[in-house]
C-alpha cells in the first residue's frame, strides 16, 4: 500500500481525535464539570450498541476525546471492544485506538476478540493491520506468546513498511513478556535489518538495542544501509541509529585521535628489530572508509530541527571523529542555546563536559554563555561553570568583570557558585591569584551572610596555597567570626585558626575562650572544629589554654552526638599525658599540626567524561540503568571486509516454483547453472529487444546477435536445439536491469542499463552494455551523449549522439566498456545540451566471462585435454551447459 494511504489513514485518525475533542466539548450540559460519571458512561454505551453506525462513530470520538484530554475511559471497555469487528472503517481505526490504549488494563476482555483481531491481521486497510498488531502485542498474556511470534513473523514480511515497522515495535513487547522467545526475535531482527525502507530503519535498530545489543555481527551487512539511509529516516528513528552506530564504531575502527594507529605504550616493538620497529613507527595513521562515511553522513543532520538529533551527532563526533574536525559542532551546540530551558539545561551539561578537556571549541562563543537575568538558577549555574573553564590568561579579566556583576546577584545560590568559580579561577591561573583573594577578603564586609559564608570557606582553601599572606586575613576574619553565623564558615574559621595558630598567638586564645562560651549551642561541624582548636592550641600555648581544653574536653565528654563524644576520648587520649597513652602522646604534634596538602579546586565536570554524552547517566552522573558503556578502541582495526555486501545475481530469483515432472528432474542443475540458463533466455530474446530499439548501434549489435546465434545453431547438436525449446517453454523473466540515471535527479532523463551478455563487436576485450534512454520529461531532450570519462583513460566505446528525443519516448543504445578483468565501476558522464550528470556501471563478476559455443565432441575432447594437463574445469562456464546435453 502506498504510503499517501498511511498519511491518509493517521490523517483520519487525528482527525477524529480533533472530532471528538469538538463534540466533547459543545456537549456543554451533558459533560460539564459537576455531572456525573456515570451518566457520561451510560449515554455512550448507549450509543455504542445502536445499531446506527453514525451514533456509534460519534460516541468513539467522544470516547477518543475523552482519552486525548486525559480522562478515564476504562469502564467503557466491554461496549468498544464488541465494535472491534465492524465494516465502517473508521470507526474501526477508532476502536483500536481505544484498544491499544486500555488492552494492558482490561486484558481478559482483550482476549475474548483475539480471533478478530487475527482477522485483521489479514485486512487490505495497513492502517489496520497495524493497529490489530499494536493491540495483540498490548495483551501482556503469557499464554497468547505463540501467536503474537507468528503475527510479528507475518508482518515483518508484510508489503506496507508501516506494518513492518510496527512488527518492529511489537517485537520488544514480546521479548519484555517472554525472554525466551529471543533467538527467534533476532531472526525476525536480523531479516528486518536488511529492509530498505527508512520508515523500518530506526525502529528495527531499536528493537535490535532492547532485545540483542550485544550482536554486533547482525550490523555488520547493513552497516553502509543504515549510514546512507540515516538523512532520510525520521527524527526518532536518526537518534536510535546513531546511538547505536557509535557504539559499533568504537569497536570496528582505530582510535583517530593519535598520530598515528599504534599504542604509545606498546613494548612489544622492544624485541623487534631495529628494521622493524622503524617500518611500524613509520606507519601513518589512515582513517577506515567506512568510519569516513559515518562522520560524512551524520554531519548534515547538525542543522536538524530537531535538538536531539543535533546532540546525538555532537556526542558521535565527540567520540569518534578526529580532534581537529570535533568544532564542526561548536555552532549547532551553541544554536541550541535558544531552545527551551530543559533543552538547554541538557546542551549546557554536556558543553560543560566538553569545555574541560577542549577550551578552543568554544573560546570564540564565551558571550553566548554571559548569564541572563531571566535564566533559572541551573542554567546560570551551569553557564558559571563554562566560563570558569573556558577561562585563561588571555580573558580572565573579562571573566572576573562578570563575576563582579554576579556575585551582587538576589539569587544567593548563585552568588556563592560565583565565589566559588573565583576560587577556581585564582587556582588555575597563578597571575590572578592574590586579586581574587584580595578581592574575596573584600567580600568579608558584604551585608549577604551567604556570600560572607561562601567566602571564608573559599578564602580557607586559597589560604593553604598562600602562606605569605596568612596572618592578616587570619586577623580580619578572626574580628569577623561574632558576626558570621552560617555553621560551615565559623568551622573553617575555627580550622584557620587552629591550623595556623603559632602565626597569631594573641588571637587564637581569645576565640577559643569565646567558643567556649557558647559551646553547648553550637552546631556538630563547629563543635568538632573547636575541640581540634583546643587540641592544638594545648600543644603549641599550654600555659594559656590548658584549663580551656580541659574544660572544652569536659563538655565533649557529655555531649548528645556520639562523633563528638568520640572525638573528645581521642584527643584526650592523645594530647594528654597518662600511663595508657604514653606511646600515643609522643606523636600528637605530629598528627595533628602536620602540613596539609592544599585542596584542589575542581570541576563538578572534570570525571563525567566517563559517561557518554547525551545519556541519562551523563546528565545524573551516576550509572543507569540500561546504559551501554563505550568500548575501548582496538588495537588492531577489525577485518573490514566483513562489512562488504555480496551482489547477488538476479538470476537466482528466476529458479521456478512449480513445473512439470521433466522439469523438476533438470531444477538442481539450473540452480547451479542459473547463469547459463540467462545465457539460452537473452540469445531467444535478444531479437525482439533490438528490434524495438530506434538507434544505429542497437540495430547493428542486433544483426551481429542474430549472426552469432545462427552459427552456433549450425554449430550445436540436436540435443542442444531441444533444449532450448524446452527453456523458452518455460517460465524465464528478462535480463536484469540496473538503474543508471533516475529521472527525478536528471530534469526527466531516466537511463537504465543490462549486460546482454553477447560478445561486443567494438573490441574483443571490451563488454557490451545496452542502455535504455527514456524522457520522462515534458519536453524535448537534445544532444544526449557520453561526456567526460574519469579516469580519462578509461577505455569506452561511445553510442552515437541521440539528437533529440520527444517526451515519453525510449531509446536503447549499445556501447562496450573494457573493465580491464575487475570489478571497479566505470564511471563516466551521461550529458544532454544543457545539463552533465555523473553516472556509474558496476560489472558483475559473471558477465565478465565470455561464453563459448562448441560441439559435444569438441568440448568433450577439450575436457580430456584440460583434465590430463591438471586444470580444473570451471564448473559455471558455458561450456558445461552443453556437455550436458
Amino acid at each position: 500500500m502506498s504510503s499517501t494511504a498511511l498519511y491518509n489513514d493517521q490523517g483520519g485518525a487525528e482527525t477524529a481525535v480533533e472530532a471528538g475533542q469538538e463534540s466533547t466539548s459543545s456537549t456543554g450540559a451533558a459533560f460539564g464539570l459537576f455531572s456525573a460519571d456515570f451518566k457520561k458512561n451510560e449515554d455512550l454505551k448507549e450509543m455504542l450498541e445502536s445499531n446506527k453506525e453514525s451514533h456509534k462513530l460519534e460516541a468513539m470520538k467522544r470516547i477518543v476525546g475523552l482519552i486525548a484530554k486525559g480522562k478515564n475511559a476504562s469502564e467503557l471497555f466491554p461496549a468498544v471492544v464488541k465494535n472491534v469487528a465492524s465494516k465502517n472503517i473508521e470507526l474501526k481505526k477508532l476502536v483500536y485506538v481505544y484498544l491499544v490504549r486500555y488492552a494492558e488494563e482490561q486484558q481478559d476482555l482483550a482476549l475474548l476478540s483475539i480471533s478478530t483481531f487475527q482477522r485483521a491481521l489479514k485486512d487490505p486497510n495497513q492502517f489496520i493491520r497495524a493497529s490489530a498488531l499494536r493491540v495483540l502485542s498490548s495483551i501482556r498474556v503469557p499464554i497468547i506468546v505463540p501467536i503474537m511470534m507468528l503475527a510479528i513473523k507475518e508482518a515483518s514480511t508484510d508489503l506496507s513498511p508501516y506494518v513492518r515497522k510496527t512488527s518492529a515495535h511489537a517485537i520488544q513487547k514480546l521479548y519484555s513478556l517472554d525472554p525466551d522467545q529471543k533467538e527467534q526475535l533476532i531472526e525476525v531482527i536480523e531479516k528486518l535489518l536488511k529492509d530498505k525502507s527508512t520508515l523500518v530503519a530506526g525502529s528495527v535498530v531499536m528493537a535490535f538495542e532492547e532485545v540483542c545489543p550485544d550482536r554486533i555481527d547482525l550490523i555488520h551487512k547493513n552497516y553502509r544501509k543504515l549510514c546512507n539511509l540515516l538523512v532520510d529516516v525520521e527524527e526518532w528513528g536518526q537518534v536510535v541509529i546513531i546511538s547505536m552506530l557509535t557504539r559499533y564504531a568504537r569497536t570496528q575502527f582505530i582510535n583517530p585521535w593519535k598520530e598515528d594507529g599504534l599504542d604509545e605504550n606498546n613494548e612489544t616493538a622492544f624485541y623487534d628489530s631495529d628494521s622493524e620497529r622503524n617500518q611500524t613507527e613509520a606507519k601513518p595513521y589512515i582513517m577506515d572508509p567506512d568510519h569516513r562515511l559515518l562522520l560524512r553522513n551524520t554531519k548534515p543532520l547538525l542543522q536538524s530541527r530537531n535538538t536531539a538529533v543535533v546532540m546525538s551527532v555532537a556526542q558521535l563526533y565527540w567520540h569518534l571523529a578526529p580532534k581537529h574536525e570535533v568544532s564542526v559542532v561548536t555552532k549547532s551546540l551553541v544554536r541550541l542555546l535558544r531552545s527551551h530551558r530543559e533543552v538547554q539545561f541538557i546542551v549546557l551539561q554536556n558543553i560543560a563536559t566538553m569545555s574541560i578537556q577542549r577550551k578552543g571549541m568554544f573560546e570564540p562563543f564565551m558571550k553566548s554563555f554571559y548569564v541572563r537575568s531571566t535564566d533559572p538558577t541551573n542554567i546560570k549555574t551551569l553557564k558559571l561553570e563554562i566560563l570558569t573553564n573556558l577561562a585563561n590568561e588571555a580573558n580572565i579579566s573579562t571573566i572576573l568583570r562578570e563575576f563582579q556583576t554576579y556575585v551582587k546577584s538576589q539569587d544567593k545560590e548563585f552568588a556563592a557558585a560565583t565565589i566559588q568559580a573565583i576560587g577556581r579561577c585564582a587556582t588555575n591561573i597563578s597571575e590572578v591569584a592574590d586579586t581574587c583573594l584580595n578581592g574575596l577578603v573584600q567580600l568579608l564586609s558584604n551585608r549577604d551572610e551567604t556570600v560572607v559564608a561562601e567566602s571564608v570557606v573559599v578564602i580557607k582553601k586559597l589560604l593553604q596555597t598562600q602562606p605569605s599572606q596568612h596572618s592578616e586575613i587570619i586577623k580580619h576574619m578572626a574580628k569577623l567570626f561574632d558576626n558570621i553565623t552560617v555553621p560551615m564558615a565559623r568551622a573553617s574559621i575555627l580550622w584557620l585558626i587552629g591550623e595556623y595558630c603559632e602565626k597569631v598567638p594573641k588571637i587564637a586564645p581569645d576565640v577559643l575562650r569565646k567558643m567556649a562560651k557558647t559551646f553547648t549551642t553550637e552546631e556538630d561541624i563547629v563543635k568538632l572544629q573547636t575541640v581540634n582548636l583546643a587540641a592544638k592550641l594545648y600543644l603549641t600555648n599550654s600555659k594559656q589554654t590548658k584549663l580551656l581544653t580541659q574544660y572544652i574536653l569536659n563538655l565533649g565528654k557529655y555531649d548528645q552526638n556520639y562523633d563528638i563524644r568520640d572525638r573528645t576520648r581521642f584527643i584526650r587520649q592523645l594530647i594528654v599525658p597518662s600511663e595508657k597513652s604514653s606511646a600515643l602522646n609522643k606523636y600528637a604534634r605530629r598528627i595533628l599540626l602536620a602540613s596539609k596538602p592544599a585542596p584542589v579546586l575542581e570541576s563538578a565536570f572534570k570525571d563525567r567524561d566517563r559517561y557518554q554524552l547525551g545519556t541519562l547517566s551523563h546528565s545524573l552522573n551516576i550509572k543507569a540503568t540500561g546504559y551501554q558503556e563505550l568500548c575501548d578502541w582496538p588495537t588492531i582495526a577489525p577485518d573490514a571486509s566483513v562489512r562488504n555486501v555480496e551482489i547477488i545475481e538476479p538470476v537466482n530469483e528466476w529458479v521456478p516454483k512449480a513445473g512439470k515432472s521433466k522439469q523438476r528432474k533438470s531444477e538442481k542443475f539450473y540452480s547451479d547453472e542459473e547463469e547459463d540458463r540467462d545465457e539460452a533466455g537473452s540469445e531467444s530474446s535478444s531479437t525482439e529487444d533490438s528490434s524495438s530499439s530506434s538507434s544505429e548501434e542497437s540495430d547493428k549489435s542486433s544483426s551481429a546477435s542474430e549472426k552469432t546465434s545462427s552459427e552456433s545453431e549450425a554449430n550445436s547438436i540436436d540435443l542442444f536445439a531441444l533444449l532450448c525449446s524446452q527453456v523458452t517453454t518455460s517460465s524465464f523473466s528478462p535480463v536484469k536491469t540496473y538503474d543508471l540515471l533516475h529521472h527525478m535527479s536528471a530534469k526527466g532523463l531516466a537511463a537504465k542499463y543490462h549486460f546482454p551478455r553477447q560478445p561486443c563487436l567494438y573490441q574483443p576485450c571490451m563488454v557490451a552494455v545496452q542502455v535504455i534512454l527514456t524522457n520522462c520529461s515534458d519536453h524535448n531532450l537534445e544532444e544526449i551523449h557520453i561526456g567526460d570519462r574519469i579516469p580519462a583513460s578509461l577505455n569506452i566505446h561511445c553510442f552515437n549522439t541521440i539528437e533529440r528525443l520527444e517526451p515519453g519516448a525510449a531509446v536503447t543504445v549499445s556501447m562496450g566498456i573494457d573493465f580491464s578483468d575487475s570489478t571497479q565501476a566505470a564511471n563516466f558522464q551521461l550529458c544532454t545540451k544543457s545539463d552533465k550528470f555523473n553516472v556509474s556501471i558496476q560489472p558483475v563478476v559473471g558477465e565478465l566471462l565470455t561464453p563459448s559455443t562448441m560441439t559435444e565432441e569438441d568440448f568433450c575432447m577439450e575436457q580430456r585435454l584440460k583434465l590430463a594437463q591438471g586444470t580444473v574445469v570451471p564448473v559455471g562456464s558455458y561450456c558445461c551447459f552443453y556437455q550436458l546435453y
